[in-house]
């Protein structure tokens, strides 16, 4: 007994001392998508300023493919010493393994660590569909089964999923129709390819203001804060509905609790930078303060709601 008491009291006193010195070493930011992107972008603001304020390189790495996958695996596989961590979207964590029976990993291979930030999610019809706001556009579709249509990102993107929810909950029948991104999605959107879409505000607000489209409600949890005039799809005809888009930081399973608690403190400073709360702003995304045990629940609840979800459904990627 008196051996176990050592070993632990040796194993605590070497997390500790990591936690103190870390970084003793550079750190990579591994992202599961292409340069460019909100993902990416997110990362480059962190690792900018972590390597200021860390006086140690951090860097950003970019391992895309396998919806995801490629940069998931590598940080679940690796060591716990936090200097490889994984930036991505919340779909990547809690919606894809779901999705795919090959996709090698679930939440559990991974420590949540923080919420970067928080997307504000829209509906957004194009300007020639009659309607102007939420309770008339699932009237329509209602009086034209299978006739109205909505874009997403493609299968699996909460765009999809949360659209078909949508559908679920008012009884419409609407057609998806999938697009390669975010950018031909709102680009067939805007030539009346498509009659809605789910999309973050800022990358549509500009054609609200020529007549293009019409922005009818915010689809989170909450109203945006860039928009609090837009009554959210809940609370203007669909209780109970609320779609959620997030980016994180993430470390492999079973950090030490101390470190994780460093890292988290250390990117809290970077989110309340002004030159981030800048880039916030311009994006229309939210700061998301939560502590480490809220946001282990935010990644158990979003899990739970996209798998149950796309069981019903029946969405796959593979």
């Amino acid at each position: 007994m008196i051996r176990i008491l050592a070993t632990l009291a040796s194993l605590v006193a070497v997390s500790a001392a990591n936690a103190q010195t870390y970084p003793n070493a550079p750190v990579r930011l591994i992202v599961a998508t292409s340069a460019g992107g909100v993902t990416d972008t997110m990362a480059r603001i962190v690792s900018q300023r972590l390597t200021e304020s860390l006086n140690q390189s951090v860097i950003v790495e970019n391992r895309p493919g396998g919806n995801g996958s490629v940069g998931a695996i590598a940080v679940a596989r690796a060591p716990t010493d936090g200097l490889m961590l994984l930036v991505t979207s919340d779909a990547t964590i809690t919606a894809n393994p779901s999705l795919s029976r090959k996709l090698g990993y679930s939440a559990k291979d991974f420590t949540p660590i923080i919420v970067l930030c928080r997307a504000t999610p829209v509906l957004v019809i194009n300007a020639s569909v009659p309607a102007s706001n939420v309770t008339e556009l699932i009237t329509l579709a209602k009086s034209k089964p299978g006739t109205l249509n909505y874009g997403s990102y493609g299968v699996g993107t909460y765009a999809h999923l949360s659209m078909e929810e949508f559908k679920q909950r008012t009884g419409t029948d609407i057609v998806h129709i999938p697009y390669r991104g975010a950018t031909p999605a709102a680009q067939a959107l805007l030539a009346g390819d498509v009659s809605m879409l789910l999309l973050n505000l800022s990358s549509i607000e500009a054609h609200e203001k020529t007549g293009k489209v019409k922005i009818l409600a915010a689809a989170g949890e909450r109203r945006a804060q860039a928009r609090p005039d837009l009554p959210t799809i809940s609370e203007a005809a669909v209780p109970g509905f609320a779609t959620s888009v997030w980016f994180a930081l993430f470390g492999p399973a079973n950090m030490p609790a101390d470190l994780v608690a460093k890292i988290h403190a250390d990117v809290s400073k970077v989110l309340d930078l002004p030159q981030t709360k800048e880039f916030f702003e311009k994006n229309s995304f939210e700061r998301v303060d939560q502590s480490l045990a809220d946001f282990a629940k935010l990644v158990e609840r979003d899990s739970k709601h996209w798998e149950s979800l796309i069981k019903q459904i029946g969405a796959r990627v593979d």
